[in-house]
């Protein structure tokens, strides 16, 4: 499977952040590349009180976007995340289309960021935003994937429902920031990658110093083994990395952690 993911520096102009990842992506050479991947709020500001300002329905004016991308690439696309407008409600939502340009999934972001860190950061998307209610696994001609959005990150239970579910490659756009990005953001991945024995696929937007919120950058790939197969620094970047899908069963076989699991011990009150 070959990927690109594209970390992009977002700015408060809507219109000006898709053409940045149109630009950007036209400047990659595409042909044997199967997934392109997008960071979390790629086309707005992450800004919980201006997500309802730059909220959109699914299908709607950024999937079309999307659609236009995965097309002339013949690409599936990962479309980090949006806020999705849905009736009165709005959620942190990743679409996912196929290489015909067809939404074929969206993961609502489950677990809402909720950070109260006096004198470095304080946030809450619960005010803002509704949570999503189910997990995300998607079949694709290259292998089942599963999708997650940064705060689901650090919930395993879900990540592991998502290897249970067949998860080959796990996506998980993100928007970390300069506070608990120095200090999980690789640590928490590497240990999702372990501990399904999975590849995670985690992408950001680059560090915008202007902005209130500053993401932490450093979009990464790691192996089942946990290996960090390529890493971003903090600005705008764009990366392209291989890997094969079978080395999962290797390292399965190496080191049967799957089948050594004991739910029924685990579920005990």
């Amino acid at each position: 499977m070959k990927i690109t993911m594209l970390q992009p520096k977002v700015t408060d102009d809507k219109s000006e952040n898709l053409a940045k990842i149109r630009t950007l992506i036209d400047q990659e050479e595409t042909g044997d590349v199967d997934f392109l991947v997008l960071p979390e709020m790629f086309n707005c500001p992450y800004e919980a009180e201006k997500f309802d300002q730059y909220a959109e329905e699914i299908p709607g004016p950024t999937t079309d976007f999307l659609s236009e991308l995965a097309l002339k690439h013949d690409v599936y696309v990962v479309g980090g995340s949006i806020p999705e407008r849905s009736g009165d409600k709005v959620y942190n939502t990743s679409p996912v289309l196929d290489p015909d340009g067809k939404i074929i999934g969206k993961h609502r972001k489950i677990h809402l960021f909720r950070v109260n860190y006096p004198g470095k950061i304080e946030f809450d998307e619960s005010r803002y935003l509704k949570s999503g209610e189910g997990q995300t696994v998607l079949k694709t001609e290259l292998g089942t994937i599963g999708v997650a959005i940064c705060y689901d990150l650090r919930f395993p239970e879900l990540l592991r429902g998502m290897t249970k579910a067949g998860s080959k490659v796990i996506f998980l756009p993100a928007a970390f920031n300069t506070t608990t990005g120095p200090a999980h953001w690789k640590t928490v991945l590497r240990t999702r990658a372990i501990d399904n024995q999975t590849f995670v696929v985690a992408s950001s937007p680059a560090r915008n110093r202007e902005s209130s919120y500053k993401a932490y950058g450093h979009s990464l790939v790691v192996d089942p083994w946990g290996e960090v197969l390529v890493e971003a620094g903090a600005g705008e970047e764009t990366l392209t990395v291989e890997f094969e899908l079978d080395m999962i069963d290797e390292v399965r076989k190496r080191l049967p952690l799957l089948e050594s699991l004991r739910p029924e011990i685990y579920s005990q009150q």
